[in-house]
Parts: structure tokens; sequence; C-alpha cells
């Protein structure tokens, strides 16, 4: 009995603790979700419910019709969705080079990669606001795209290449002999096979540009091309802040990315842990 007891305990105290973890994780989202549920009264009123008193909808309706939330989504796809398959182009071909060849200063070059991620972003803000400014390209999308592009490469770029190196070169070279090319080994043998590496390049750039408002703050002041991140913020009005509308755009803007990560969650695990950067 003592024993049992023993191997009870730990298993147990992991499954309170993961719990109480799991509802301070979930409840903003369900606290949110519930604000954007009720009516203007309700929200106002300063008693706490845990659901709402009369279910409503309008919140949406009013985000749809009476904002530029449509607006701010389809500038935070275009922006996230162009970079990432920027990002995800430029990984696989540096990182199949990486992989695969040896060159004088790689080593160097790797260093250097790596030294990107410890540089604060406040660092480059000045000199990226600048060269903008120069290119004329402030207030627009494409500044927005090749800020995220840069900035996910690195990362992307090494873990495609640790990828690269768990495929047999065998593979390659057996494909060669029965007649392919390079670019027929690389369509028909290594992608297929690095599809999970794919995916979770593609899901954490698309992710960390649809996510981000400091670059959107600082490079967009017009409505025209404000994102959802940044677009989230006109809801905060000089005298009043339209709770009930906010709740609903966080609501919205968190579906494509519970779409992508539901769908692509098992190649996410295999091809963060698959491609993980080796020293």
């Amino acid at each position: 009995m003592v024993s049992y007891v023993r191997n009870v305990t730990p298993t147990v105290s992991r499954v309170i603790a993961l719990t109480l973890f799991l509802i301070g994780a979930l409840f903003p989202f369900y606290w949110m979700l519930v604000t954007s549920l009720k009516d203007r009264q309700e929200i106002y009123s300063g008693k706490l419910t845990l659901w709402p008193k009369n279910l409503t909808f309008s919140n949406y309706i009013d985000t749809f019709q009476n904002s530029s939330f449509p607006h701010y989504f389809m500038n935070s796809f275009i922006v996230s969705m162009s970079s990432s398959i920027l990002v995800l182009i430029v990984s696989i071909l540096g990182g199949y080079s990486m992989a695969r060849h040896s060159f004088r200063g790689k080593k160097l070059f790797l260093i250097s990669f790596l030294a990107t991620q410890m540089i604060p972003v406040m660092v480059i803000l000045v000199p990226l606001f600048i060269t903008f400014s120069h290119l004329h390209l402030l207030n627009t999308l494409p500044s927005l795209i090749i800020t995220y592009t840069a900035m996910n490469i690195p990362f992307c770029l090494l873990t495609m290449s640790s990828f690269f190196q768990r495929i047999p070169v065998s593979l390659e070279e057996a494909a060669l002999i029965d007649g392919c090319n390079k670019f027929q080994t690389m369509i028909k043998i290594i992608l297929p096979i690095m599809r999970p590496g794919i995916v979770a390049t593609l899901v954490f750039a698309f992710t960390g540009a649809w996510n981000d408002l400091f670059f959107g703050v600082m490079f967009t002041n017009s409505e025209s091309t404000k994102t959802v991140p940044v677009g989230l913020s006109s809801f905060v009005q000089k005298f009043d802040i339209n709770w009930g509308q906010m709740s609903a755009a966080g609501i919205l803007s968190l579906i494509p990315v519970v779409i992508m990560f539901a769908f692509a969650q098992k190649y996410i695990v295999s091809g963060l842990t698959e491609g993980a950067v080796k020293g």
C-alpha cells in the first residue's frame, strides 16, 4: 500500500500542476471570448460574470461593419504569408547549401547567423527606419515584409540546415544514378522527406510576422497599412475603451494561427525536434 501511494503521488502531483498551468494559460482566452459575447451594458456593469447573461454577437457584427478590422486582417495575412514564403524559399536553398557544401568561412557564417539572434531589436530599429525612409518604403506593407523576412531567416535557415544534415547523402546519390538531376532530386526525393521541417519553418515564420506589434507600430501609421496587432489599439479611444469589439477582434485574429496549428501540429512537433540546431 505504501509503495502504491509512493508511485501514485508523483503522477497526481504532475496532473494537478499541469491542470493549474492549463487553467492559467487558457483563462485569458476564455475571458476574452466571454467579453466578446456580452453587450456593452453588461461589460460596464462592474459585476463579475463568467458567462454572458444575454448572449449577443453584436460585437462581432460591429467589428466587421463599423471598423477597419477586415482591412487590418487582410494586411496581416498578406504580410505574414508573403514573408513566410520568402523565408521558406531562402531557408531551403540556404539550408541545403550549408548542409551539403563546405566552403571557406562557413563556420564564421554560421556564427554570424547565430549572433544576429542576440542583437536587441531596438539596436536595428533606427537603421531600418532611416533606410526605409530613403527608399520611400515607410508606411507601406513591403517595409514589414522585408523586415519580417530578414528577422526570421537566420533561425529558420539554421533549422533547415540541421534537418538537411539528417537526410543521408546516399538518397541523393541513388537518385542521380537513376537519372535524376539536382533539381529533380530536390523536388521528388528531398522535399517530401523534409515536409515536417518545411511546415515547422512556415508556421514559425508566419506566426512571428502575424503577432508582431513593434515593427508594425514603427513603420506604419495609416489605416490602409495597419496590421491586426496595430489595429487593435484603435479600439482604445481618448475617453473610452471598446472592450467588446476589441475582444471580438482579438478572438478573430487568433483564427488563422489556430487553424494552422490544428492542421500542422504533427509536422511541427517532429520538424522542430528533428531539425533542432546542433552545435
